[in-house]
């Protein structure tokens, strides 16, 4: 797999063109599941690893890359499925989610593949709330998963799910304020939506940017105006159908809809997202997931709107 990711820097000029590239792999079978590249850093054949004293049952031990010793993740089980064996016939795939290095063991990679957005959708309904899936797209004639690696970052590492009191501005409560939260993971959603309730705010969620875009389409041809409507958006950049990139560029060039504050909120990492914003004319980039940041973030633009 030398060189599968070699020229990576390179491919930022997909973002804001709802396109990106997706790393295929497979864990156990035949099936073939997808990972965006930009949150992958590189692939190497499973090392030695370490094991770790009462880890959790799907971390498979550490290893030592550059320096640095990461945790690596068995995809397979995490997912609930047979356990992938670490030794030299299969991978790891390095990632960086949320400021965080993590491996994932994977059974074996495929290649890259750049598509559009608007070719990826969300999982079946049938899917339930139990599903790793965030997505799913067809590459030649196969159905391509992509994981909710939110989702099981969550059940693996564990999270903060509330902001500290020692953050809450209680001036602020009983606004009346209302947010829009756009976001494919539903960990991710209910993750804003627990912290926009700490501090009493309304929220609508949506999982896309194109259902997004089409509900503040209506919004407008009923005649109401968004940046009374919506006292901020809050969406995530990597989503089926459209991308938050998109997304925000479509609203920044809509009369009706450009003043309204709009902050990515992304596991993505890297000063490539500072570019982005400014590219596409969001207000502000958030990285995944801490809650004082985002309470802070969201109570920064409260108070501008209720003091002016």
């Amino acid at each position: 797999m030398a060189g599968i990711l070699d020229g990576v820097d390179q491919r930022t000029q997909l973002a804001g063109h709802n396109r990106f590239e997706l790393l295929l792999f497979k864990l156990n079978g035949k099936q073939r599941f997808g990972i965006n590249v930009f949150k992958v850093q590189e692939v190497i054949q499973c090392p030695a690893l370490t094991q770790i004293p009462k880890a959790h049952s799907v971390i498979c031990g550490v290893a030592h890359l550059r320096g640095k010793t990461i945790s690596v993740i068995d995809l397979s089980m995490a997912i609930g499925l047979k356990p992938i064996p670490p030794d030299s016939n299969s991978y790891v795939v390095v990632t960086e989610y949320n400021r965080n290095i993590q491996g994932f063991l994977v059974g074996a990679v495929d290649r890259i593949i750049n598509i559009g957005w608007d070719q990826v959708n969300s999982p079946p309904s049938g899917a339930g709330a139990s599903s790793y899936l965030t997505a799913v797209t067809e590459v030649d004639k196969e159905l391509i998963e992509v994981i909710d690696v939110e989702k099981v970052m969550k059940e693996v590492m564990g999270s903060d799910e509330k902001a500290s009191d020692e953050a809450i501005d209680s001036t602020l409560i009983g606004q009346n304020d209302h947010i829009l939260v756009v976001d494919d993971s539903s960990v991710a959603r209910h993750q804003v939506k627990g912290v926009c309730t700490q501090v009493g705010i309304k929220c609508t969620m949506l999982k896309d940017g194109r259902e997004a875009w089409e509900h503040l389409c209506k919004l407008t041809d009923e005649g109401i105006d968004i940046t009374t409507y919506y006292s901020m958006i809050i969406s995530d950049v990597e989503m089926p159908r459209m991308d938050g990139y998109t997304l925000a560029t479509k609203i920044k060039n809509n009369a009706a809809m450009k003043n309204v504050y709009l902050i990515l909120h992304t596991s993505l990492s890297g000063v490539f997202n500072t570019s982005m914003v400014e590219k596409v004319g969001a207000n502000r980039f958030l990285a995944k997931f801490e809650p004082d940041a985002l309470v802070t973030a969201i109570q920064d633009h409260l108070r501008t709107i209720h003091e002016s």
